[in-house]
């Protein structure tokens, strides 16, 4: 099956529509699929809830689809860095669901092994748990949290191959490899696309078999979320 596809738009045809759930890859502006994300905003599709660790920065990621009001709830650990985001949590126009970060890779990633729900003890006692069920374990409270499985997963990768076998550059890593497999079809953004064979087997971070669809992002401008420099000392 052919899952090279000439662009984004290309890639995400058929698979986008009002109210749906995606999984997005990314932690910051590191390693996010920018190019999917553009596409998803010229689509125009509209009441999304999106897991994702935050939502990139102002104008930049999926702060772009926050720009335009695409989205309805985000589900995620981290509102810091984003003003706009800020702004509409505290404004009640956008629904957020916060989730600490370990929490929220293993709710991704238990979603994609098809495990409904698991207990674990961080969020016991704080809002992160209110509405939830808590269970006593051994004397120790643990707090339910469902799995997440999307009804599409967006990522970026570094190289891949034709069969979609794909590696990851060091921490643009992050969530991407969790997300890939939490819904129901995975589209995956890469810089590189090599012939199938041409990767070390042990050098492959995800399985092709978890990715349905590819489009090849490059060049990228490799933003920086925040420049910090100091003056020049006089000599």
């Amino acid at each position: 099956m052919k899952k090279l596809y000439p662009d984004a738009k290309a890639a995400l045809d058929g698979l986008l529509f009002d109210g749906m759930l995606i999984c997005a890859g990314g932690f910051g502006l590191c390693g996010i699929p920018e190019r999917l994300i553009d596409a998803i905003r010229e689509s125009g599709v509209k009441d999304l809830t999106v897991a994702s660790n935050n939502a990139g920065i102002d104008n930049e990621g999926l702060g772009k689809l926050l720009r335009t009001r695409q989205i309805k709830k985000m589900i995620s650990s981290y509102v810091g860095e984003n003003k706009e985001f800020e702004r509409q949590y505290l404004s009640g126009e956008l629904e957020v669901e916060f989730c600490p970060q370990g929490t929220l890779a293993e709710r991704c990633r238990a979603g994609g092994a098809g495990i409904p729900g698991f207990y674990t003890k961080t969020g016991v006692g704080t809002l992160v748990a209110e509405g939830k069920e808590v269970k006593n374990f051994d004397g120790q409270d643990y707090v339910l949290e469902r799995g997440i499985y999307a009804d599409v997963c967006i990522i970026k990768g570094w190289k891949a191959d034709e069969a979609g076998n794909l590696v990851f550059r060091k921490t643009a890593r992050n969530f991407n490899q969790p997300m890939a497999t939490a819904g129901k079809i995975c589209v995956a953004e890469v810089e590189e696309v090599v012939p199938t064979g041409s990767l070390d087997p042990d050098s492959i971070h995800l399985p092709g078999i978890y990715v349905k669809r590819m489009v090849v992002g490059a060049p990228y401008d490799k933003k920086i979320e925040f420049r910090t420099v100091r003056q020049r000392e006089a000599a």
